[in-house]
C-alpha cells in the first residue's frame, strides 16, 4: 500500500473509532465517557485481569453493549458498503452523480420490505425478520431483472440499464403506493422502514451483514485498478487489456450485492453513496485504488453521525436517518449539479 493511502486510512479510521466512543455515550440515558471507554475495553478478552470493572453499572453495560453498540456498527457498515458500491457505480458510468441506488436496488428493497411487513407479519427466520429478507430478495432480484434487460449480445448496454432502473423504479413504487393505501392501518410501519434507519438493529443482523460486505468489498478492490483503465473509454481499456465488458459485470453484480445487503437491515438511505465518493475524490482525487478504501470509510462515518443525530435531536424520540442524509444530501446533489452545468456551458 502506497504510503499516502495508508495516512488518508489511518486518520480517517482514527476519526471513525473517534466517533464510535462518543456516539457510544450520546443517548437518552446518560453514560459519562470515562464509563464508555472502561465498558467498550472490557469486552476485550482477558482484559478484566488488568483493569478494575467494577464501578460499571450493570444497566450502563447493558444499555451500551446491547443497545448502542451493534446500532452504531451497523450505521457504520451500511455506510461503508453504501459508499464503496457507490464509488464503484460513479466508475462504472463515468458520472459523479451516480449512486447505488441508480438500476433499481432501493425500489427493489422497499417493494420487498413492504411485502414483508404486509404479508408476513414480520417473522424472524434463521434469527434476521422476514422484512430484511424479503427487503434483500427484492434488491437483488430486480437488480438482475434490469441487469439482464440491458444485456444485449453479451455487452451491457449503460443507457439501456439506466433507463430500465428508471422505469421499473417508477413501476415499483407505485404498486408500493397502491399496497400503502389497501393498507392503510400499516402506513406508518411502511413509511418508516423506506425513510430509513436502525432502530430494530442487533448483534444479529450485524453478525449476518458484516461477513457479507467485508468478502464483497475484498472482492472489489481487486478491480481497482481495472476501473481506473475504465475511466479512459472503453475503447482504449480494451487496448490496454483489460475487458471492459466483462468487468463492468462483475462489478455490477458486486456493488449490487453489497448495496441490497445494507440496505435490507437499514431502509433506503439516501445520499451517503453520492456525496462521500465525491468529497474524498476532491480530496485523494481520482485514483480508485486510493478513492475506494478513503471514501468508504468517510460513508461510515457520515452514515454514523447522521444516525447520532437521527436519535439524539429530538430524544427520547428519534426521526428516520433519511431525513437527515436527505438534508445533507440534497444541497450537496444541487452543487454537482451546478458544477457539471458550469462545465458544461
Amino acid at each position: 500500500m502506497h504510503k499516502k493511502t495508508f495516512k488518508y486510512i489511518l486518520i480517517l479510521l482514527i476519526i471513525l473509532l473517534f466517533l464510535i466512543v462518543i456516539a457510544c455515550t450520546i443517548g437518552s440515558a446518560n453514560i459519562s465517557l470515562k464509563i464508555t471507554i472502561k465498558t467498550l475495553i472490557s469486552i476485550i478478552p482477558k482484559i478484566k485481569n488488568f483493569i478494575n470493572f467494577s464501578d460499571i453499572n450493570p444497566q450502563d453495560y447493558k444499555v451500551i453493549f446491547d443497545i448502542r453498540l451493534p446500532r452504531i456498527l451497523i450505521s457504520v457498515i451500511v455506510g461503508i458498503a453504501l459508499a464503496g458500491s457507490g464509488v464503484i457505480f460513479q466508475g462504472i458510468f463515468r458520472n459523479p452523480m451516480a449512486d447505488p441506488y441508480i438500476i433499481g436496488v432501493s425500489a427493489g428493497a422497499a417493494f420487498g420490505a413492504t411485502i414483508g411487513l404486509l404479508f408476513t407479519g414480520n417473522i424472524r427466520i434463521l434469527n434476521l425478520s422476514s422484512t430484511s429478507i424479503f427487503a434483500f430478495l427484492g434488491a437483488i432480484g430486480t437488480t438482475f431483472l434490469i441487469y439482464n434487460i440491458s444485456k444485449i449480445k453479451g455487452k451491457i448496454s449503460i443507457l439501456t440499464l439506466l433507463l430500465s432502473g428508471v422505469a421499473l423504479s417508477s413501476l415499483l413504487s407505485s404498486i408500493i403506493s397502491f399496497m400503502m393505501i389497501y393498507k392503510t392501518h400499516d402506513l406508518a410501519k411502511i413509511y418508516f422502514w423506506i425513510m430509513g434507519g436502525f432502530t430494530n438493529s442487533s448483534w444479529t443482523n450485524l453478525l449476518i451483514i458484516l461477513p457479507v460486505i467485508i468478502i464483497i468489498m475484498i472482492i472489489a478492490s481487486f478491480f481497482m485498478r481495472d476501473l481506473n483503465v475504465m475511466s479512459l473509454g472503453d475503447e482504449r481499456s480494451n487496448q490496454l487489456g483489460v475487458n471492459s465488458e466483462k468487468i463492468k459485470q462483475i462489478l455490477l453484480i458486486l456493488a449490487s450485492i453489497m448495496a441490497a445487503a445494507a440496505v435490507s437491515v437499514s431502509g433506503i438511505i439516501g445520499f451517503i453513496g453520492l456525496i462521500t465518493p465525491h468529497i474524498m475524490r476532491i480530496i485523494v482525487g481520482p485514483n480508485h485504488k486510493v478513492l475506494y478504501p478513503t471514501a468508504s470509510i468517510l460513508g461510515g462515518i457520515v452514515l454514523l453521525l447522521s444516525d447520532t443525530i437521527a436519535r439524539t435531536i429530538l430524544s427520547p424520540r428519534e426521526i428516520p436517518v433519511g431525513i437527515i442524509t436527505s438534508i445533507i444530501g440534497v444541497p450537496f446533489f444541487i452543487y454537482l449539479l451546478i458544477r457539471s452545468k458550469r462545465q458544461v456551458f
